[in-house]
């Protein structure tokens, strides 16, 4: 997609309210487990991980340039998407 396209997909996400932690991880998980059963190949998760890091792009901050927060982003990802890194925090449940 282009910058129109990443754009519009950005808002009406953000309307849905679908920016939460939550879903995230969990389109993670499910594509690491995909991934595993031989469901998803590799192109397919590269392109789950450049729409992601598309999205984020967007909201960058602008004291960063776009190349170094686009390539720490997608070390990141990288790490998530292998299981090497913890996608979210766990906290223990409150009585």
């Amino acid at each position: 997609m282009g910058y129109a396209e990443d754009k519009r997909l950005h808002d009406l996400i953000d309307l849905v309210g679908m920016r939460a932690q939550a879903t995230t991880v969990g389109l993670i998980q499910l594509s690491v487990e995909l991934r595993r059963a031989g469901v998803l190949q590799d192109t397919a998760v590269e392109r789950i991980k450049d729409a992601i890091a598309n999205e984020i792009c967007l909201t960058r901050p602008k004291s960063i340039p776009q190349e170094h927060f686009r390539a720490n982003l997608q070390c990141r990802l990288d790490r998530l998407f292998a299981g090497e890194e913890p996608v979210g925090e766990a906290r223990p449940l409150q009585d």
